[in-house]
């Protein structure tokens, strides 16, 4: 059984349903249609045609794209005409309807399946080739983006994201409430902090975080089933009696003080109980060490240290958006621009993740066993993307394009007056003649 060559445009049509696309460009103020451009295909070439292109991410790029699955030759002015700060205000609304639409199935551990989901939330730097003031970095005469993503690692989507400057610690970003209650998080050290994992244990919510070596908190149970203590640890803090530890895995009992919120001008303070666990790593003879709130009866420290390595999966996506989409280095002047850009990027991981939902929807009904490994993925996705805006460019009614008219009109000199260096060669050779 086949795929239906439809499958991969009804599905990404669903997604983003052409009169959706139309009525949030009106109330984002964006020109619905025009005798030059169709906004549909404008948000198509910035979702699907973000992938295609060499080692650089340019609106030139863009407009390549646009031109090659339409059959039209918009001129460059035209074009960036578009790139305004009301386009980037329609790709964030769209992003936003679209984060709640799409999911992989997960074919893992039934040991996720006691969470809701399993989140990484984590942030990554964007360097700029151009200063803006927008976008201050740590140092001097710089500029730096920061992209925050709380990624769902089970269904390989993001929930969230968030477009900053370099400045900005990720972990004020990190937002507590009702939303954390049945889901485990993924934290690494620059997000630990006492009251945030106590926010999240009183919602309801779950976490693992490696243990910062400062916090150092204080045990005050190790459980019995730990066997070959060769020294009374209850009482003591971890990393002061962790070296003379020799067994493969730690599990015990710690408390923990941290300040509360302050309220009315006043600051109290609180305590919480949790688990530090480790893990020998024999190669260095040291222990990898976590602070959790997961109960002991159902989550040993073996399977501790094993769900935290599914963190890595935020790095992957980060990795993926700059070595597989060339989201690295943007070369603008604008703010919008550059929001724009990162934008695009996401609406391409969102709709790539939804082509790659049919995928494995389509394995599980042929009964394989089949896996997608991510930038495996985001390569395959890369070659295929100007085919797929072709085929959506073909669903809204434009004609087949027409490849030497297109070559003729990209590669002529834009500037008639301009000449090549063998035209500037022949004609001083003619003027020193005469």
């Amino acid at each position: 059984m086949k795929l239906s060559p439809d499958a991969i445009r009804t599905l990404l049509t669903s997604v983003f349903p052409s009169e959706f696309i139309d009525d949030c460009a009106r109330e984002c103020g964006v020109v619905e249609r025009d005798r030059d451009m169709d906004i549909r295909m404008l948000v198509w070439t910035l979702a699907v045609g973000f992938a295609v292109g060499g080692e650089t991410r340019s609106i030139a790029d863009y407009r390549r794209a646009y031109n090659a699955a339409t059959n039209q030759s918009i001129a460059p002015s035209s074009f960036y005409a578009r790139f305004t700060e009301n386009l980037h205000n329609l790709l964030t609304e769209l992003l936003e309807h679209a984060l709640d639409e799409v999911a992989v199935p997960h074919h893992v551990s039934p040991a996720f399946d006691r969470f809701k989901d399993v989140i990484a939330a984590d942030a990554t730097i964007f360097r700029l080739q151009q200063h803006l003031s927008e976008f201050e970095a740590s140092h001097d005469d710089a500029s730096g983006v920061m992209l925050y993503l709380v990624h769902n690692v089970t269904e390989q989507s993001v929930i969230s994201g968030e477009i900053t400057d370099e400045t900005t610690h990720e972990s004020t970003l990190f937002e507590t409430g009702s939303w954390l209650r049945g889901r485990l998080f993924l934290l690494d050290l620059g997000f630990f902090k006492y009251r945030r994992f106590a926010l999240i244990d009183e919602n309801d919510g779950l976490f693992v975080s490696r243990l910062k070596e400062s916090a150092n908190p204080l045990i005050t149970a190790a459980p019995r089933t730990l066997r070959g203590n060769s020294i009374d640890i209850e009482g003591s803090q971890v990393f002061d009696i962790v070296g003379d530890l020799h067994r493969q895995y730690i599990d015990v009992d710690v408390v923990v003080e941290f300040d509360r919120r302050e309220y009315d001008d006043q600051q109290s303070t609180d305590t919480k109980q949790f688990r530090v666990v480790g893990v020998l790593n024999p190669d260095t003879d040291e222990h990898h060490l976590y602070m959790t709130n997961l109960p002991r009866e159902e989550f040993s420290a073996s399977q501790i240290a094993t769900l935290y390595r599914a963190r890595w999966e935020v790095e992957l996506l980060f990795r993926e958006l700059k070595s597989r989409y060339a989201l690295e280095e943007f070369d603008t002047s604008k703010e919008h621009i550059v929001k724009i850009q990162i934008t695009a990027a996401l609406l391409t991981l969102v709709v790539s993740r939804a082509i790659l939902r049919v995928l494995a929807d389509h394995a599980e009904e042929r009964g394989e066993d089949v896996s997608f490994p991510t930038e495996r993925w985001a390569t395959t996705f890369r070659s295929y993307a100007q085919l797929i805006l072709m085929e959506l460019a073909d669903l809204y009614g434009f004609p087949p394009p027409n490849i030497p008219e297109l070559l003729y009109q990209e590669a002529k000199q834009p500037s008639p007056g301009r000449n090549t260096l063998l035209e500037e060669v022949c004609r001083d050779l003619t003027a020193s003649a005469a």
